[in-house]
């Protein structure tokens, strides 16, 4: 950490080329003998990676930024908010506290916060934005997080791990088991040292394989922002019934998108050929793999077993997205432009044997325009055309 970035000449050198092309500013060299032009460009970077995705700290004064690869892989302000809100108490220790977001917002929730890095230069960095942040409530501990717990005998009331998903090779992994701390490995020690964990985990893991992995999971939280699913959470607690809870959340600009149910609850499902309504379930509904659910709570018919799509002749408060059904058809590339006299359409396939790419060249239509065209398998196995307008 150079604290030569945080005098005011550096960071109005900083701010006054936050969009600047960076390939010719490195050119240049750096105005400042104790800054290198490399150490400059990364600030420049980081914070311009930071402005929507961490507003506190791109407004933050005299913030000092880490590698950008620390700020693409922290949570945003968005989903460490809603994290903060699941869970409270007197004491938490975040094993894996990289950039520090997370436990920024823990520390609004709880009374004292352990701030574990094994990286001792990022370590700092989060100490002095803190400190900037006027955070008092935080320990920053520059070592491993689970040599921590076993050198020490205090007892937590939440644990948070955010493990690694990337392994050796800088490839990404998709078990647990193979994320850094590896946590199955390490539960049963875990849990000597609190009754309740709390693990984020990528989009990209399975649900099902990850709970195989865990033991005590009382809860997954399934959070997506603007219908992308940016993180899954797992809440364990100690000796909890086997019963486990998905929720899913949608953050949306205008509203906030919810719907939960068990795992593997069994529903009774009602099949239909399209009516008035098509609904699509929003992403996080979509990889909590709850199908069968939405359909039976919401009072719905789905399409076909394996077609992920809703429908009903009155209109409700769906948590995805809402099509008003035009006219269905029959899927015949030859006689489908005729419906669009723009030859433009929104597409999207569900449980339909050709990709999107293949549809557009077959037809030749363009994306864009007022219609949604669903191209699908209904319940007698039939490949149809929806033509939607959105509600």
């Amino acid at each position: 950490m150079n604290s030569a970035i945080l005098f005011d000449e550096a960071q109005h050198f900083i701010n006054f080329h936050l969009h600047d092309d960076l390939t010719k500013l490195l050119f240049k060299g750096s105005p400042f003998s104790d800054i290198t032009i490399q150490e400059l460009a990364n600030q420049i970077l980081a914070k311009n990676k930071s402005e929507k995705k961490l507003p506190t700290w791109f407004g933050l004064k005299k913030c000092y930024f880490p590698d950008k690869v620390s700020i693409e892989q922290t949570s945003s302000e968005i989903t460490a908010e809603y994290k903060s809100k699941l869970i409270t108490g007197n004491s938490i220790i975040d094993i894996t506290g990289g950039f520090g977001v997370d436990s920024f917002y823990f520390s609004k929730v709880f009374k004292s916060i352990i701030h574990c890095e094994i990286d001792k230069k990022l370590s700092k960095i989060v100490a002095h934005n803190f400190k900037q942040l006027q955070i008092k409530n935080t320990q920053f501990i520059s070592e491993n997080g689970i040599h921590y717990l076993k050198e020490k005998k205090d007892f937590f009331d939440w644990i948070y791990i955010d493990p690694s998903r990337r392994n050796d090779e800088n490839e990404k992994v998709f078990l647990l088991k193979d994320c850094a701390p590896n946590v199955p490995e390490n539960l049963d020690f875990l849990f000597t040292k609190t009754n309740q964990i709390l693990i984020k985990t990528s989009p990209i893991l399975d649900i099902s394989s990850t709970i195989k992995e865990l033991k005590f999971v009382k809860e997954i939280h399934v959070v997506a922002v603007q219908n992308e699913v940016k993180e899954l959470l797992f809440i364990l607690e100690k000796n909890n019934a086997p019963k486990i809870k998905i929720i899913t959340i949608n953050i949306l600009k205008e509203k906030i998108q919810e719907f939960q149910f068990f795992h593997k609850e069994q529903e009774s499902v009602k099949y239909s050929l399209p009516l008035s309504y098509l609904f699509e379930p929003n992403a996080a509904i979509l990889k909590s793999g709850g199908f069968e659910q939405i359909a039976s709570q919401m009072s719905v018919f789905k399409l076909h077993k394996h077609t992920h799509l809703y429908t009903s002749d009155i209109i409700i408060d769906f948590p995805g997205r809402i099509f008003k059904v035009e006219s269905v058809i029959n899927y015949d590339k030859k006689k489908l432009t005729k419906h669009f006299p723009q030859s433009k359409a929104n597409i999207t396939i569900r449980n339909f044997p050709k990709s999107v790419a293949l549809i557009r060249k077959q037809t030749g239509l363009k994306d864009g325009g007022d219609f949604y065209v669903f191209f699908t398998t209904d319940l007698n196995n039939h490949l149809k055309v929806i033509i939607c307008k959105k509600n």
